[in-house]
């Protein structure tokens, strides 16, 4: 049987000429944030530091030019948000519009969509959340019962979406919604739709952690009028487009590097004397991160050649998530510090934190059930 293949790349020069720049950026602008609010990284949201991310020219690397973008490939857009995650940035406001809403909407969209919505994403000011999973669905989202029904205006859309990550805080979300009644195809009848999240009919309601944060929402839609320009591309064809935007979703650096945070309070608070427990244990952390890189960047280059490597992007969100999940375990194990949120030691709190944070990673672009189902379906076995 032939697997599906994946490459090793490097970064090319040009793209890792830019790591220098962004450390230099860094190192002034999250001089002040302690190692707690660095561990936030991807959840922590500013959105003034997102605007200053948009002014650099550092949002929407990969679009055209036309729409605010640099049209300066993947491998730039890798190195930077490498550089932002490592370094515990404050990336919740833009990240998911900078990393698959706005090209979606740049593959599937309008041209008016394009033009309207594109431009503030790349600017840091305009900012999506990804409505799919549901009440009774979990991770089936050939389940979902939200739907929009056409009228004189529009579409007028009931239902409700939950563990919503920062809808909170957004302006918008993009939603799988059923525009058609359910059928002997599961996936047919459903499209992706616009939603401004301003609109008379839409409720809000965070969902606390243990931590005491409020990433996830759910999201509750009564009657809410859309607009006849709201859906993405063509009606029905929701379900290809999600597929091809969880590619996106499942390969990047935030799918191994959600706890670095605590490998790097760890590494400080054992200091240059560790034994060779320690040692040990914080080199195969290491190891494991550098490989979990290399599949990361082969996907990269796999999606800057416009290809769709969902098998490749579940494996590698499936087996970092798992990491990520490992890692707070593993600093435990290397180090005797008890975890606690209030502490003067910084790897105390921060392993705290993540001790609590950790169990989502596995929920966050689909739980390890689904990612494994799309594997054992690459491997012939389903």
């Amino acid at each position: 049987m032939d697997l599906p293949q994946l490459d090793y790349v490097g970064i090319p020069d040009a793209a890792q000429s830019l790591r220098q720049e962004v450390r230099n950026f860094l190192a002034i602008e999250i001089a002040d944030r302690t190692p707690r609010e660095r561990a936030y990284s991807w959840s922590g949201y500013d959105p003034d530091f997102s605007k200053k991310l948009g002014a650099k020219k550092w949002l929407g690397l990969t679009l055209p030019k036309k729409y605010g973008g640099q049209e300066m490939g993947a491998y730039a857009r890798y190195v930077i948000i490498e550089e932002l995650l490592a370094s515990g940035a404050p990336v919740a406001a833009h990240w998911i519009a900078d990393r698959q809403s706005a090209p979606l909407i740049l593959n599937f969209g309008t041209e008016d969509q394009r033009k309207k919505y594109i431009p503030p994403i790349c600017s840091g000011e305009s900012y999506f959340c990804i409505g799919m999973s549901e009440p009774n669905s979990g991770s089936d989202l050939a389940s979902i019962r939200t739907k929009a029904e056409k009228n004189q205006d529009g579409w007028v859309l009931n239902g409700q979406k939950v563990w919503t990550t920062n809808a909170h805080n957004c302006h918008y979300m993009i939603a799988l919604v059923r525009t058609a009644p359910p059928s002997d195809n599961r996936h047919a009848g459903m499209s992706q739709v616009i939603i401004d999240l301003s609109l008379p009919g839409v409720t809000i309601r965070p969902i606390k952690e243990l931590s005491g944060d409020a990433h996830f929402n759910e999201v509750i839609f009564e009657d809410v009028q859309l607009g006849p320009d709201t859906i993405i591309g063509t009606e029905g064809e929701g379900w290809q487009q999600v597929m091809a935007e969880l590619a996106f979703e499942r390969s990047g650096p935030e799918r191994f590097l959600s706890s670095i945070a605590v490998v790097n309070t760890l590494v400080k608070a054992v200091g240059p004397k560790a034994d060779a427990l320690q040692r040990r244990e914080i080199g195969r952390m290491i190891a494991k991160t550098h490989a979990l890189r290399s599949m990361s960047l082969g996907i990269t280059a796999q999606l800057d050649e416009g290809e769709n490597p969902t098998w490749h992007a579940s494996c590698v969100k499936d087996m970092g998530n798992a990491f990520e999940q490992e890692i707070p375990e593993l600093a435990q194990l290397v180090l005797d510090t008890e975890p606690r949120l209030s502490s003067d030691d910084p790897h105390a709190e921060v392993l705290a934190y993540l001790i609590q944070t950790a169990p989502s990673f596995s929920l966050r672009g689909g739980t390890r059930e689904i990612l494994r189902g799309i594997i054992a379906r690459g491997l012939g076995l389903r």
